[in-house]
């Protein structure tokens, strides 16, 4: 019969060996390892960087420089100064100015309504079919902007367009071409993209929200008063501002239907490009391009908190 010794290797060893191979690495190995595959993911995101300081941080440079630079008339020397800057915001500049952000406004308060509303019919309609298909249309109309919306108006509501010839429209005193019908259009492709925003925000409100605050003998207008909006809120305020983002940058549909009737920011400055500006004025249009960026800076920086607390609740 075989009989292991005490002075025997391979008895004790054995386990040993493989207590070893299965244990934690020790916590300075492992910042080791770490700081070595975060190392190697750095030359992943170069082309990313140096796409964004080509195709964005070049231009905006670019920008910003001519904007605060005023060319000299009569000598042709330029020279740093906030007069492009004080022009971009007084007399017709202004006023342009001021129509966009009152544009947008409305614009995006009547889209977030609408879209909402839309947004949750179609979360609580039981046709699945129905549900889906009306996703993928507002998927399609999001997109569906600038010069063939503007044509597609013009042949339905405009001066001899089909419905206004059917309903009369033009005994009413409506017009497409002024502040209203821009509204009109702008709503036409906002809405739906309002839609495709707040439906994962809705759809993240739970069931058994509902049924607690059922149970508590809370009726349906109380939990939206009391839950639903609450929490939705972050998302509906983060919607408004992409809408309003959305209505202020837009510019080939209010080009093609109104032209300069309407005063608007991106009108104006697509003017002062084609050189419809003054002399020693040449750097206009890039100082109310700038006027343009501050704004949607200010954009980000609310949607983004907002956007950042609705997924603290919904994600």
């Amino acid at each position: 019969m075989a009989v292991t010794t005490p002075a025997d290797p391979a008895g004790p060893a054995a386990p040993a060996t493989g207590q070893r191979s299965g244990a934690t690495p020790p916590a300075s190995a492992r910042r080791r390892a770490g700081g070595g595959a975060r190392h190697w993911r750095w030359p992943a995101v170069v082309p990313f960087f140096a796409f964004m300081a080509v195709c964005f941080g070049l231009p905006a440079c670019t920008l910003a420089y001519n904007a605060f630079t005023v060319v000299d008339p009569a000598t042709g020397a330029d020279h740093y100064s906030l007069e492009n800057v004080r022009r971009s915001l007084s007399g017709a500049y202004a006023t342009g100015l001021a129509g966009s952000v009152k544009l947008s406004l409305l614009s995006a308060v009547l889209a977030t309504v609408l879209g909402t509303v839309i947004g949750q019919a179609l979360l609580s309609s039981r046709n699945g079919a129905l549900r889906k298909a009306a996703v993928s249309a507002s998927g399609v109309f999001a997109n569906f902007s600038g010069a063939p919306l503007a044509f597609a108006f013009i042949a339905t509501l405009g001066t001899t367009g089909t419905v206004t010839r059917l309903l009369h429209l033009k005994s009413t005193g409506f017009s497409l071409y002024t502040f209203t019908g821009l509204v009109l259009a702008y709503l036409y492709f906002m809405v739906p993209l309002m839609v495709v925003t707040v439906l994962p925000a809705l759809d993240g409100v739970r069931t058994q929200w509902r049924e607690a605050a059922a149970s508590c003998g809370a009726t349906k207008a109380q939990f939206w008063r009391h839950v639903g909006l609450p929490v939705l809120m972050p998302s509906l305020l983060g919607g408004a501002v992409l809408m309003f983002g959305t209505a202020f940058a837009s510019h080939a549909t209010a080009a093609v239907m109104t032209g300069s009737s309407v005063p608007l920011i991106t009108i104006q400055i697509a003017n002062a490009l084609s050189g419809n500006v003054l002399v020693g004025q040449e750097n206009l249009a890039l100082a109310m391009s700038l006027n343009m960026v501050v704004i949607a800076l200010l954009v980000m920086a609310i949607q983004i908190p907002l956007q950042r607390r609705s997924n603290r609740w919904l994600g």
